[in-house]
């Protein structure tokens, strides 16, 4: 059984556009039940979204037609750097 009810970011602006280094207030569970932050399951702690800093679709930077024997690249933000959107290019083969 999971914690329900816990307050993941203030409002919906703050959780897209908070300020960089603030930390999320609950844990992130996978459908398995792992705690995305804690677990080493999850060494990189990336949230994987394919968009701009303002919300478009970042299409040279999606992973999407991404093989695992390719070199593409697509955006995601580290869950501890408060802007959900403030990604940044990773390997799309990154874990």
């Amino acid at each position: 059984l999971f914690p329900q009810g816990q307050l993941l970011a203030k409002s919906w602006g703050s959780l897209f556009g908070g300020q960089s280094g603030a930390a999320l207030r609950a844990p992130i569970y996978s459908f398995n039940g792992r705690n995305v932050l804690t677990d080493p399951l999850w060494p990189h702690q990336l949230a994987w979204h394919g968009s701009t800093p303002r919300g478009g679709h970042a299409r040279r930077w999606d992973c999407q037609g991404w093989r695992s024997s390719g070199t593409a690249e697509g955006m995601a933000t580290a869950l501890g750097e408060g802007r959900l959107l403030a990604g940044h290019r990773h390997n799309c083969s990154t874990p």
